[in-house]
C-alpha cells in the first residue's frame, strides 16, 4: 500500500462486512498510523460511534493527550457536522477526505463548519477524490434502496 487512504478503505470495508455504513478513518502522526477505526454505530447502539470519533478517541488514548496537533486524519467520506466538530476540537492539523457527502457533508459539500471563524480552526483540508471511496458508499446505499 502506498497511501494512508488505502488503510481507511480497509476500515470502511470492515464496516461494510458487518452491515455498518462503510466509512473508515486513519490518524497518522510523523508518518506512522497511530489509530484507525470504522463506523460501529449499529453494533454499539451509539449514534456517536462514527469512524472519525472512534479514531480520535483511540489516538488521544495512545498519545495521552486530547490535542492531536501534528496529526493527519484520512477518512473515506466527508465528515458530518459532529465529526467535523470533533476533528476541530481535537486540533488535528490536516484532514484528507476520500469523497464528498452530498447529503450530510460538513466540510464543504452541504455546509462547511471547518471554515467558521468562531471555531478558530487551523485545519487544512485536502480532497482526494478517490474512486474507491466513492464506489463503496454509493454501492452501499444503492443496495439498501434495492432491498426496501
Amino acid at each position: 500500500m502506498n497511501s494512508y487512504i488505502e488503510y481507511a478503505i480497509i476500515e470502511a470495508k470492515k464496516a461494510l462486512a458487518i452491515g455498518e455504513v462503510p466509512v473508515g478513518a486513519v490518524i497518522v502522526k510523523e508518518n506512522k498510523i497511530i489509530a484507525k477505526s470504522h463506523n460501529l454505530k449499529e453494533e454499539l447502539k451509539d449514534p456517536t460511534a462514527h469512524a472519525e470519533v472512534l479514531a480520535i478517541k483511540k489516538a488521544c488514548k495512545i498519545l495521552g493527550n486530547w490535542r492531536l496537533k501534528g496529526c493527519k486524519m484520512y477518512v473515506t467520506l466527508e465528515p458530518c457536522a459532529m465529526c467535523a466538530s470533533a476533528i476541530i476540537q481535537s486540533r488535528i492539523s490536516e484532514l484528507h477526505i476520500g469523497t464528498f457527502d452530498p447529503v450530510g457533508g460538513a466540510c464543504g459539500s452541504v455546509v462547511n463548519i471547518t471554515n467558521n471563524s468562531y471555531l478558530k480552526s487551523n485545519l487544512t483540508i485536502k480532497w482526494l477524490y478517490n474512486d474507491e471511496c466513492s464506489k463503496i458508499i454509493t454501492n452501499f446505499f444503492q443496495n439498501i434502496r434495492k432491498n426496501i
